[in-house]
Parts: structure tokens; sequence; C-alpha cells
């Protein structure tokens, strides 16, 4: 982007954020919405919703399953603060959904994925990124329509959105409660979508910067 589009994506974002800490279209999420830092960047990372951590501190992939996820982008050049200035962070739902009965945290409803899922349209629209990375399967999903991580983790798809053509290289979840990036497959095709990540030159670009 020129220095003058940058300016006014920063502006529309700060705007967007400023609506989107004030949603309560949720009545069984725990707010405020979390929003990562408001950076004109054409990289997008999509997580799946935030914890009570992540409440609390007002920032995306504030503990354990972002200290994981901070140590991949690290062996592929960003530590966690420089990934936080230079990557837009999102998410299906920003608010947290509660903790699910039988254990961990309740998986967002559909109607809630729908009302949040706005905001998430409205960042591909006014960042218009070249490269998105959904972690965890439910952020998949909004892009590509899969049953297991093994079927879209390991590979980069080339999408339309919104009349715009995107790289999407998507990656597992680093929760604490999943060992599906620590057994194989799944620890083969993690290195291999970092590779993919690592050698995608807006990637490049922003390691470079």
């Amino acid at each position: 982007m020129h220095n003058a589009d940058v300016a006014a994506s920063l502006s529309a974002i700060k705007r967007h954020q400023t609506l989107l800490r004030q949603c309560t279209r949720c009545p069984d999420m725990t707010g405020p919405a979390v929003t990562g830092n408001p950076i004109a960047s054409t990289v997008m990372l999509i997580g799946q919703a935030p914890g009570p951590r992540e409440i609390d501190l007002c920032k995306p992939f504030a503990w354990t399953a972002g200290k994981t996820l901070f140590g991949w982008f690290a062996q592929i050049g960003l530590e966690e603060s420089e990934f936080r200035s230079r990557v837009y962070m999102t998410a299906v739902c920003r608010c947290f959904p509660g903790k699910n009965p039988r254990g961990g945290d309740r998986p967002p409803s559909r109607e809630e994925v729908s009302n949040c899922g706005r905001w998430l349209q409205s960042e591909l629209r006014l960042l218009q990124p070249q490269l998105v990375l959904p972690v965890g399967k439910l952020a998949i999903q909004q892009f590509i329509p899969v049953a297991r991580l093994q079927e879209a983790v390991g590979t980069q798809q080339r999408l339309t959105l919104q009349a715009r053509t995107v790289d999407v290289i998507p990656l597992p979840h680093p929760s604490g409660a999943s060992t599906w990036h620590r057994m194989e497959p799944g620890k083969s095709l993690l290195q291999e979508a970092l590779r993919l990540v690592a050698a995608h030159p807006v990637w490049q670009a922003l390691v470079r910067d």
C-alpha cells in the first residue's frame, strides 16, 4: 500500500475496532470483545475464540496456547512482539463462549459465529489481506469445507474472497488440550504449513521490514 492508503486503512480499522468492542449481540458470550492491534497488514491470522485469560488481558492468544503459537512463528522469523506489531490478529468469535460442562471451552454456536462473521467480513474488506492464516478447525471451516485437520493443514489454498484472490494457509490450534500438532501426521503437517508460510513472498516481505 501507498502511505496514504495505509493511513486510510489504519483509520478505518481503528473505527471498526471501536464499534466491535461495543458489540453485545450474543447474550451467552462474555466480553468485552478481544481484538489484536489495529494494523494495516497484508497478513491476517484468524483464531477461533478467546479464552478467559484473553478477556482479562484484552489481547488474543495471551496465555498458554499463545506461547505455543508464537513459538511456531519464531521458527520462521517473527518473535511474538514483532508478530503482534506486523500481523493483524482476529478470530471467528471475539468474546469468550464460556466453559463446556464436559470440559474445555464451549464451542460457539452457529448463531454466534454468524453474528461475529460480519465483523470478520468487514476486516477482510478493510484490510484486503494477501495471506490469511486460519488457526484451528473452526477458523479453517470459514474458508475451506474440511472434516479433518489433515485435509487442510500442510496445504496452501488460493481462494477468491470478496472478489479478490487470497492465499490461505491453515494451521492447527496450539491448544495444550490438543495433541494433534504434537503427534504424527499432525507434527509433520504443521512443519509443512510453516514452511509454506515462510516461503510466501508476503511473509518474507513482512520479516524483512
